[in-house]
């Protein structure tokens, strides 16, 4: 194994190591408009202070790698530089508020570039993700640690004829065009998940569709 080879070897990291995060995110809300080199995300995350944590005045340290930072809103209002910290792998705000609040975070990433096939990479014109173990730091700034659950609300957006399917965890709860012949669509996943879960694929695929009963009655939709 060569020296940069083992400069890029995984570190191991053991459960006994952890200390619960001083925050948690409750919901995200992602509005992703892809493009080959300059896809944009828009992250919008309820964060609230963690109640298992005996850190009450830590500040707010987001994980985050090989993004472009364009813009950041705590509750609405835009923030300033001086306000929050940009590291090379990680955004800290040193003083959030005490209490739950909303952070707005918009990023530009680039799939085709990315070649480490973690987060968000563009393989034979089809966008996937791969989050596990760290990736999901690739798509957007986040408490990317698998004991920090959310619930994931996700926007995708793409040119109809680059990505006829667009796919995420959850339920498809809309689907349609807009007025520059791009496509979106919806999906939401009620149930709390480590971001090392969340997944995207998007483009011209095809699925096989079927429907199943269940015991109470509700009609579901496979699509494999």
């Amino acid at each position: 194994m060569s020296d940069s080879q083992a400069s890029k070897a995984p570190e191991t990291k053991k459960l006994a190591d952890y200390t619960p995060s001083p925050w948690v995110v409750e919901d995200v809300f992602l509005d992703v408009r892809l493009h080959p080199e300059r896809t944009r995300v828009i992250s919008e995350l309820h964060v609230t202070r963690n109640a298992k944590s005996d850190q009450p005045d830590a500040p707010l340290v987001l994980d985050g790698e090989e993004l472009e930072l364009v813009s950041l809103a705590l509750n609405g209002q835009r923030l300033e530089e001086s306000a929050y910290e940009k590291g090379e792998r990680m955004l800290t705000l040193p003083s959030p508020p005490p209490e739950g609040f909303r952070l707005r975070i918009e990023t530009l990433c680039n799939p085709k570039a990315n070649t480490a096939l973690s987060g968000l990479y563009l393989s034979n014109g089809v966008y996937c993700t791969q989050c596990e173990a760290e990736g999901f730091r690739r798509i957007t700034y986040f408490l990317d640690r698998p004991d920090v659950l959310a619930r994931y609300k996700v926007r995708l957006e793409a040119p109809g004829k680059e990505a006829a399917v667009l796919l995420s965890n959850g339920n498809l709860v809309d689907f349609g065009g807009t007025e520059d012949m791009r496509q979106f669509a919806l999906w939401e996943d009620p149930f709390p998940k480590p971001s090392y879960l969340f997944a995207m694929v998007a483009g011209n695929l095809a699925a096989v569709e079927d429907r199943f009963i269940t015991m109470s009655g509700r009609e579901v939709v496979l699509r494999i």
